[in-house]
């Protein structure tokens, strides 16, 4: 206990302050997931799909914030600044040890500035694919009825 106290004064005397969940910060680009809204991984940007997705919804994106993983090297990252612009929404370019290569790491996050806790945050969860349009008429039309076949005829 007394190794602690002295650990944390000379932390404090030289100014430097603990940091909560340090794994999950290193995951998250500097941010904690309880405050993700979005997540695309550098894998997931490589994709024109899912990056026209993340575009299509950025009017979702006002009053949040966007981490973009420095280690991007796209015409995504481009867009994604234009968009900000456009749309006035501030984003933040992480250039620091959180700033992963890994296709599983966050390539860019929708981060919200207190905790939202959104148990779905993958964009392929937040946005599940739209089901094409011949399979929606095929399963939402309605077969005639008895009455309408008679009276219309059976075409």
């Amino acid at each position: 206990m007394t190794e602690d106290l002295n650990t944390r004064v000379s932390n404090a005397a030289q100014g430097i302050t603990p940091q909560t969940k340090p794994d999950e910060r290193r995951r998250f680009l500097g941010s904690l997931r309880e405050r993700v809204l979005v997540r695309m991984t550098n894998a997931e940007v490589q994709d024109p799909k899912l990056t026209n997705l993340f575009l299509r919804h950025f009017k979702d994106y006002a009053g949040y914030n966007i981490l973009i993983n420095s280690n991007l090297h796209d015409n995504f990252v481009n867009q994604v600044e234009t968009y900000c612009s456009k749309y006035e929404t501030s984003f933040t370019i992480v250039n620091n040890e959180t700033a992963k290569t890994g296709p599983d790491d966050s390539a860019i996050l929708v981060v919200a500035s207190s905790a939202i806790n959104k148990m779905r945050i993958e964009i392929s969860q937040v946005y599940p694919p739209e089901m094409p349009k011949a399979q929606l008429t095929d399963t939402n039309q309605k077969k005639a009825g008895f009455w309408h076949r008679l009276l219309h005829g059976d075409n």
